[in-house]
């Protein structure tokens, strides 16, 4: 099964005071089954690192960079994904809906992708399955 990762997995993996970290490394875990494929954007991956890089420092972003990226297939997002998630940001009109999220769901959407590794009630909201 192919399952998205979404920044807030991330973060909660890799800090030990987030709320969700417990429930971020029992998801981590059922995530790394073989038979899954994990699958991110350039915009989570951008994200990502100004979010580690700015709370948890640099030795955090490496952590990223070596302990947890080295599993995960970046997909690009291109022209036409961007644009469609200016789209729905626009459409939405929503303060706290941000373009990474509505890329996402784009990208997602695209690749047929319905589960995700979140802790982003937006996902759900758009019918996409959470791990979490």
């Amino acid at each position: 099964m192919k399952i998205f990762v979404d920044t807030s997995a991330f973060y909660a993996l890799l800090d030990r005071d987030d709320a969700n970290h417990g429930k971020a490394k029992s998801a981590w875990s059922t995530a790394l089954d073989p038979e899954n494929h994990l699958v991110t954007s350039n915009y989570i991956l951008v994200e990502c690192f100004a979010l580690i890089q700015n709370r948890l420092g640099m030795e955090a972003v490496i952590g990223f960079q070596k302990g947890i990226l080295p599993v995960i297939t970046m997909e690009w997002i291109d022209s036409v994904v961007h644009q469609a998630g200016i789209s729905a940001l626009l459409a939405a009109s929503r303060r706290k809906l941000s373009l990474v999220d509505c890329t996402s769901f784009e990208m997602m959407r695209k690749l047929g992708i319905t589960t995700v590794f979140s802790f982003d009630a937006h996902f759900s909201e758009q019918g996409f399955l959470c791990l979490t």
